[in-house]
């Protein structure tokens, strides 16, 4: 199976003049194509650090990390967006629309971004949102969209450009627990469906649990590997 994301030996330590914070401590971990992986720990303990680390949106102290087998460390800034660009999606706790473009607008921008005409990226924009059943909904902006509609189009589009991994941080933390729910279903079903790769920082147990994979991480160290249901959805053994 293809190595999608490897972290060797990643340390982050924060310098604030007065003291060394050792964020990271020499995490080791590899992604396979296809899982589902969610990190989980208490507050403080590095998790979104991590991820930030290996999407390069903060740089890492020592260590390396590889994504599709192409080391961060060797890349300049411009290489490094373009790896965010073309290679990886992301999905937050807060939306991060745009609020004056429709749905269909705001998933349809990074395709312009990168270079689709208009109309292919209307088509490609228009079968993402369809995707996550909001097709009906694309002509609409974001205030006239509830919470959980939001997240659908941000996910539409993580994903509308075939990233090699998408990356969530507390992805239903700003959701009721009906919404978080059929948002995680969705994730679940992209992942079971289409086979998109993902890594999932959550503090909810029962978010985690739906993943093929549970990497804890307690004080900038990963305490547990626990494979958690078969790439075919069935419970491991």
């Amino acid at each position: 199976m293809t190595t999608v994301l490897q972290a060797q030996q990643l340390w982050k330590i924060y310098d604030t003049g007065s003291v060394k914070v050792k964020a990271l401590k020499g995490v080791d971990l590899d992604i396979s194509e296809g899982e589902m992986v969610a990190i989980m720990g208490p507050s403080g303990c590095g998790k979104t650090t991590f991820l930030n680390c290996i999407s390069s949106l903060d740089e890492f102290t020592a260590g390396e990390v590889l994504v599709d087998g192409q080391p961060l460390s060797e890349m300049s800034d411009r290489e490094r967006t373009d790896m965010r660009k073309n290679r990886l999606g992301f999905v937050f706790q807060s939306f991060n629309l745009i609020p004056v473009l429709s749905a269909v607008e705001n998933v349809e921008l990074p395709l312009i971004l990168k270079g689709k005409s208009s109309k292919d990226a209307r088509v490609i924009a228009l079968d993402a949102l369809d995707a996550v059943s909001l097709k009906e909904w694309a002509g609409h902006l974001p205030a006239e969209l509830s919470g959980g509609q939001q997240q659908r189009v941000t996910i539409a589009r993580a994903f509308a450009h075939q990233p090699a991994l998408i990356l969530a941080d507390e992805p239903t933390g700003n959701l009721d627990t009906t919404t978080s729910k059929s948002v995680m279903e969705l994730l679940v079903n992209l992942n079971r469906n289409k086979g998109i790769t993902f890594v999932i920082v959550t503090h909810e147990e029962e978010i985690a649990r739906q993943c093929t994979r549970l990497i804890t991480i307690q004080d900038g160290l990963i305490t547990s590997d626990e494979s958690l249901v078969g790439m075919d959805g069935s419970e491991e053994e």
